[in-house]
């Protein structure tokens, strides 16, 4: 069972952050298999080949952004939010469905910082989180319409390089795969590798975590960004194809330009 939040759209079937069962061997609970009618766009280039070749990517040290360190409330966190016409023809609404996290559990003690993002909860437990649903308005008719899932989160004291330290320790440690158990059955992710994505912030790490719907192969892509003591959680999934999705560079510098 692949159990998430509401990742794509409100009528999206979805695989990862959409509070959507999925039975056992991966079976979805929806007529359509899970397969987004809009899901994200093409891909966003080559993976890397070594994924423990490079840590958590951060900026050159001449373009290293500052922090106030204030760990931000609910209200806090919606400020800082990307809004629609900051971007493009990119469009930016809270999530829709509630903000209700996912109650997937880990298998293995090394890979649970990931189920906890696949949740819409890393660990340690943020003070609090914002949920944002982007999408491209320009793509409104396209089967592969951009869909983006922004998680803001904040921590007090070192909370947010422990959130960032344990994904990068867990992207190492379960390359070749977990499984997570829940209510609706197992569920098994059979591959989770680091991505070369534009750094940004303080300190990031984008990787893929390959699942699956009904045998075929979904990728969910990740790339978590902190500055300070908010860390956002960027979230985009191919329903179509086995392909990398494709996340917008230009959506994770906005959002990372301003964090506090």
């Amino acid at each position: 069972m692949l159990k998430a939040r509401t990742a794509a759209l409100a009528a999206t079937t979805a695989l990862c952050l959409a509070a959507v069962a999925c039975g056992p061997e991966g079976k979805t609970s929806d007529q359509d298999g899970g397969k987004a009618s809009s899901a994200p766009a093409k891909p966003s280039g080559t993976p890397s080949s070594d994924p423990a070749a490079s840590d958590s990517a951060a900026p050159s040290p001449t373009s290293i952004p500052t922090s106030s360190g204030k760990v931000l409330d609910k209200a806090g966190l919606a400020g800082i939010a990307l809004t629609t016409g900051e971007v493009g023809s990119y469009e930016v609404t809270p999530m829709q469905g509630g903000e209700e996290t996912g109650t997937e559990r880990s298998e293995s003690e090394d890979c649970r910082p990931l189920v906890a993002v696949i949740n819409g909860a890393p660990e340690p437990a943020p003070a609090a989180t914002v949920f944002r649903t982007v999408m491209d308005r320009s793509q409104e008719d396209k089967d592969d319409r951009t869909v983006v899932t922004e998680i803001l989160t904040s921590h007090p004291k070192d909370a947010a390089q422990q959130v960032m330290r344990g994904v990068r320790d867990a992207v190492r440690a379960c390359a070749g795969g977990f499984r997570t158990s829940g209510a609706d059955g197992p569920s098994t992710y059979t591959e989770v590798k680091q991505l070369p994505l534009p750094p940004a912030g303080q300190e990031s790490i984008a990787y893929q975590v390959t699942g699956s719907i009904e045998g075929n192969k979904v990728p969910l892509l990740f790339q978590l960004v902190r500055t300070g003591s908010t860390v956002v959680t960027f979230y985009v999934a191919d329903f179509l194809t086995a392909k990398t999705p494709r996340l917008p560079a230009e959506l994770v510098a906005a959002q990372a330009a301003r964090l506090p």
